[in-house]
């Protein structure tokens, strides 16, 4: 099972990857990075997309039609992912499903024209599944 590090170096494999990071959206901070971030900074863009993350989360209208906003084992985010289009680039946020209490998030950034969106949002998805963290 990968780790932070293996797990960022997998996702920067995809095609077109521009930069990746495991995020805590309650704190706003970076547990790893790798690559680019948009505007050059890791930090700031993993609190502005924690930010981003936290407001899905806690959205009454984005949980789950059955009102169980915490999943099936209540540790579950109601939220699996977020994918934010711009004209230049893909932002891929897959939620991290622990067994404490799943506040992680891992950031992908593609470029548009060499990235294959579905692609890299199941491999986003498997990787969050391997995901150990500690």
């Amino acid at each position: 099972m990968p780790g932070i590090d293996e797990s960022l170096l997998e996702a920067m494999r995809l095609p077109g990857a521009r930069g990746a990071a495991v995020v805590d959206w309650i704190s706003g901070l970076a547990l790893g990075a790798v690559g680019d971030a948009p505007g050059g900074d890791l930090e700031a863009t993993a609190a502005e997309t924690a930010e981003l993350a936290r407001l899905a989360t806690e959205s009454g209208v984005l949980a789950p039609a059955g009102g169980d906003g915490g999943g099936a084992s209540g540790k579950e985010p109601p939220v699996q992912d977020l994918i934010i289009t711009n004209t230049d680039s893909y932002h891929l946020l897959r939620f991290v499903t622990t067994t404490f209490d799943s506040t992680v998030f891992l950031h992908l950034w593609l470029d548009r024209g060499e990235g294959n969106l579905a692609l890299a949002r199941i491999r986003l998805a498997e990787m969050a599944d391997r995901l150990v963290l500690g």
